[in-house]
């Protein structure tokens, strides 16, 4: 059974170790490992955005638990990128484990997230994807999302070339 709950402070060593393990599985074979832990130390851990968002009423959270544990997330936020539109959010993250993939924990985050930006009266839901990431890519695409721009995503010393993409809400 999945269990979907709002993420708390209380919930971040748990969503951290997830998001990590999330994060090595999808991108760790495209970057060094020095470039990795650069940019793990910035993303995760005690001090990490992760965890510190969780207690900034600004940013929300949404959690999928399987059999108790953290299968999935969505973090929604403040738009952040460079150049977004007024009145529009971002989705900062959704990532479910590889475990995970088809059983419906990312289309129900992602209604969340649509339905949880239109709550703050937003105007567009913004998002950036890797674009080497095919299966995100469908996904989005399918749920409405087009593509903007490019964003420069710094992973250490590495920039990937990521897709912006807007859902008009």
């Amino acid at each position: 059974m999945i269990a979907y709950s709002d993420g708390v402070p209380a919930d971040g060593p748990e969503l951290d170790a997830m998001a990590q393990e999330s994060w090595i599985a999808t991108f760790a074979h495209s970057c060094s490992e020095a470039d990795r832990n650069a940019y793990f130390a910035t993303a995760y851990g005690p001090d990490g955005a992760l965890i510190r968002d969780l207690a900034d009423p600004a940013h929300a959270y949404r959690i999928a638990r399987v059999d108790g544990r953290i299968a999935g997330y969505a973090k929604l936020s403040p738009a952040w990128l460079p150049d977004a539109e007024e009145g529009a959010v971002q989705l900062s993250q959704l990532y479910v484990l590889g475990a995970f993939h088809g059983t419906g924990i990312a289309r129900t985050l992602m209604d969340w997230t649509i339905a949880a930006a239109r709550a703050r009266g937003a105007r567009a839901l913004l998002l950036t994807v890797w674009e080497h990431n095919p299966r995100a890519i469908r996904f989005y695409q399918r749920k409405g999302f087009v593509h903007i721009g490019d964003y420069a995503f710094q992973v250490g010393e590495q920039t990937d070339r990521d897709l912006i993409l807007r859902l008009a809400l």
